[in-house]
């Protein structure tokens, strides 16, 4: 009896600690999501940048990283849902290793190498982000919720159509600064095209990312009920 018992019970033990660290990956995701947005976004307007207040940046990524990691105990056996972790987890480390050029670029702003450095950066968040919405789509997926996995495939998809659309409005404003459309128009409805580009990105870049977050917390509060309430 006890040698029928024993695999069944270390098994549930060790599904709970794959569970329990997977909440502790989405909690760090949650959490380091809107920090390192914040803090990159500041240390790029700081205007006096000391090398010190790189580490920040370093940090909230890091955590990122971390959240990533501990995600990588659950389902080890399945191969899609560890590639998916992988490229995510090879987007932070891009981050990582760019993150200094924002004090290379603060202190040498004309130098054109820092500059496509900080973009590459921006291209690297975004893929990131995109990577994680394929994460979150395969997480749904090994989950016995039929309801997250609805909203996850739904939302994953809506995720990835607007930072694609992102990309395409960036370019565009990109492309018509270079040609210097701005002389085709008078100061004042000028800059009513730059405030609508803005509002514009801002819609296409903080959408996906709040959607991101509103799954993540919602795939850890369902893992919690599913252990909290199987245990009662």
């Amino acid at each position: 009896m006890n040698e029928t018992q024993n695999p069944k019970i270390s098994g549930e033990a060790e599904l709970l600690r794959s569970l329990g660290k997977l909440a502790r990956g989405l909690s760090a995701l949650f959490w380091g999501l809107p920090a390192t947005l914040i803090i990159c976004v500041e240390t790029a307007n700081v205007q006096s940048l000391q090398i010190i207040e790189i580490i920040p940046s370093l940090v909230a990524n890091g955590l990122l990283f971390f959240g990533l990691w501990q995600m990588s105990k659950f389902q080890k056996q399945e191969r899609p849902w560890l590639a998916a972790l992988d490229r995510a987890k090879l987007l932070v480390i891009v981050n990582l290793g760019l993150c200094p050029f924002f004090y290379f670029q603060n202190k040498l702003p004309n130098e054109i190498y820092f500059t496509g450095a900080i973009g590459v950066l921006i291209l690297s968040s975004l893929l990131f982000l995109f990577n994680l919405n394929f994460v979150l789509k395969r997480l749904g997926a090994m989950l016995p919720d039929e309801t997250l996995r609805h909203e996850t495939r739904e939302f994953t998809t809506f995720n990835l159509w607007l930072l694609v659309l992102w990309v395409i409005f960036a370019a565009v404003s990109i492309a018509a600064l270079r040609f210097d459309l701005q002389t085709r128009f008078d100061q004042t409805a000028w800059n009513w095209i730059e405030r609508a580009r803005d509002t514009v990105l801002l819609f296409f870049g903080l959408t996906p990312l709040a959607i991101t977050m509103a799954l993540i917390w919602k795939t850890k509060e369902i893992i919690f009920n599913g252990v909290f309430g199987a245990r009662q």
